[in-house]
Parts: structure tokens; C-alpha cells; sequence
């Protein structure tokens, strides 16, 4: 019997050689793949896998927040219009909400 290795999706656990932000930044990516329903693991991963390297320290903050959203009220949010918390960055969300509507 064969045991598939899952240590390729998860973030490297020799971080001794990487620089913060490059450890920063798996860790996001891999919530972002991983939130609890597919739905969210495609759009946010997806939105990861293109923006997380060129987004500033600030926006990575910034994502980072917009990931505490429960995926239904977040999915809401992108897909369906809903109101967004006001406490959310509204640039990033902005972003993210194109990133969302252009994978439809």
C-alpha cells in the first residue's frame, strides 16, 4: 500500500533558510487553498497563486484580515454582492472581487 505524501502542498518546514516574507507568504497561500469549501479554496488560492508575491507587506495584512471572513459571508460578499464589513480593505477587496468575477 502506497501513502500519498501530502509535503508538497504543505509549507516547507525548513523555514532556516528562507527569508520571512518568503515563509509569510506559503503560509497564506496554504490557508488560502485550504479554507473548508471548495469554493473558497478555488477563488482565494486562485487570487493567492497570482497576487501574494507582488502585494506589499500592508496588503498581505490586509488579505490576511479579509481571510477571518467566514467562507459564506465572504462568498457572498464576492459572488453575490452582499455588503462587505466596513473593516475590510477595500482596495485589496476590490482586487480579490475582480479576481472572483473573471474566474466565473
Amino acid at each position: 500500500m502506497t501513502i500519498a505524501n501530502d509535503d508538497a502542498a504543505a509549507p516547507s518546514n525548513d523555514n532556516h533558510t528562507e527569508d520571512p516574507r518568503t515563509v509569510r507568504i506559503k503560509r497564506i497561500r496554504f490557508r488560502a487553498w485550504h479554507r473548508g469549501i471548495k469554493e473558497m479554496d478555488l477563488l482565494m488560492g486562485g487570487f493567492a497563486d497570482l497576487h501574494l508575491t507582488e502585494m506589499s507587506d500592508a496588503e498581505l495584512d490586509a488579505f490576511e484580515r479579509i481571510m477571518t471572513v467566514p467562507d459564506q459571508e465572504l462568498y457572498g460578499m464576492l459572488v453575490r454582492g452582499e455588503p462587505r464589513w466596513p473593516d475590510l480593505d477595500q482596495d485589496v477587496m476590490d482586487r480579490f472581487s475582480a479576481h472572483c468575477l473573471s474566474a466565473r
